[in-house]
């Protein structure tokens, strides 16, 4: 199901063209997305800001992000965060709840749920039934994909693939998949692993240009790199200088 149809970049109203991520080029340049797939997958390199408009869209969906991050930096950017402001949203038929997945921040969400637990242990139903902290990280991330992905509602997560063998990328390919067809669920995916983008009929927008643009699967340099890598490793493999 389609909740989330379209986004426009407003570039014109940028604060600074100084500073992350207005200084981007691919945001300067690229002017509004089509969203009308029950999964899509942003792809490009660390810093091409495929994570950043992830966190945008979250945020203009009035999507909570579990973010404990208050350490110091010695230059604090003041619009790090500051996209979701200058986008617009389209809904097909009005907002629906959500959430937002990182690995960083998921560890963050486990511990406070573990708390909440101790006083409403049937909470945990909600989440596979069991603690996420006494599983292992990639056996936790299944529980919580299995259990909050069945409710209907737009999801938005930030490169799942992090702690999860080749094993548990394929169930939660296969997951995705049954849920797109199942029609309650919308998937924003920032991912660099090809097995996720092998998800039959999903959109996969490129962000290692200067404008955002639809790529197919077997186009994806992720795709090109890991087939090359299997076809011949010792090719990749560098002698000791």
């Amino acid at each position: 199901m389609i909740h989330l149809t379209q986004t426009d970049i407003l570039s014109d109203a940028f604060p600074n063209t100084d500073y992350f991520p207005f200084n981007l080029k691919i945001f300067q340049n690229t002017k509004q997305l089509s969203l009308n797939q029950d999964i899509t997958f942003f792809i490009g390199e660390n810093g091409s800001g495929k994570s950043t408009l992830l966190k945008a869209l979250a945020l203009k969906s009035r999507i909570h992000i579990w973010d404990n991050e208050t350490r110091l930096r010695i230059k604090p950017n003041p619009y790090e965060n500051e996209l979701y402001r200058f986008i617009d949203i389209a809904w097909e038929k009005g907002p629906v709840p959500g959430s937002f997945f990182s690995s960083r921040n998921f560890s963050d969400f486990s511990r406070n749920l573990e708390e909440w637990a101790v006083n409403d242990a049937p909470m945990l139903d909600f989440f596979g039934g069991k603690s996420l902290i006494t599983q292992s990280h990639g056996q936790s991330l299944m529980s919580y994909f299995k259990s909050r992905y069945r409710i209907k509602g737009i999801y938005f997560l930030d490169e799942p693939e992090t702690a999860l063998s080749p094993a548990s990328l394929i169930e939660l390919l296969n997951l995705l998949i049954h849920l797109g067809k199942k029609g309650e669920a919308q998937f924003f995916i920032a991912t660099h692993s090809p097995f996720l983008l092998a998800c039959p009929d999903a959109g996969i927008y490129n962000f290692s240009k200067e404008i955002i643009e639809p790529v197919d699967y077997r186009d994806t340099a992720y795709f090109k790199l890991y087939k090359r890598f299997l076809d011949h490793p010792e090719a990749f493999i560098q002698a000791e200088q």
